[in-house]
C-alpha cells in the first residue's frame, strides 16, 4: 500500500466517521470509518518505514585518501 492510498484511506475514514449523519440497519458507519482510518494509518507509518530504508539518504560515506609517494 503507498503512501497516497494511505492517506486516501484517512481521508474516507474521517469522512464517515465525523462528517456523515446516516443511521443504516446493519452497519455502523462510525466504526467502518474508524477502521478505515487505523488501516491507513498502519499503511502509512509501514510506507514511509520500507521506503525509507530504500536509501537515498546519505547511507555509508566512503572517503579516499591519496598517498603520497
Amino acid at each position: 500500500m503507498g503512501i497516497g492510498i494511505s492517506i486516501f484511506l484517512i481521508a474516507v475514514g474521517a469522512v464517515l466517521t465525523f462528517a456523515l449523519d446516516v443511521s443504516s440497519n446493519g452497519v455502523n458507519l462510525d466504526t467502518v470509518g474508524i477502521i478505515l482510518m487505523v488501516v491507513g494509518a498502519l499503511g502509512l507509518l509501514a510506507s514511509i518505514t520500507i521506503f525509507s530504508s530504500w536509501g537515498g539518504r546519505g547511507g555509508d560515506v566512503v572517503v579516499e585518501e591519496r598517498r603520497s609517494l
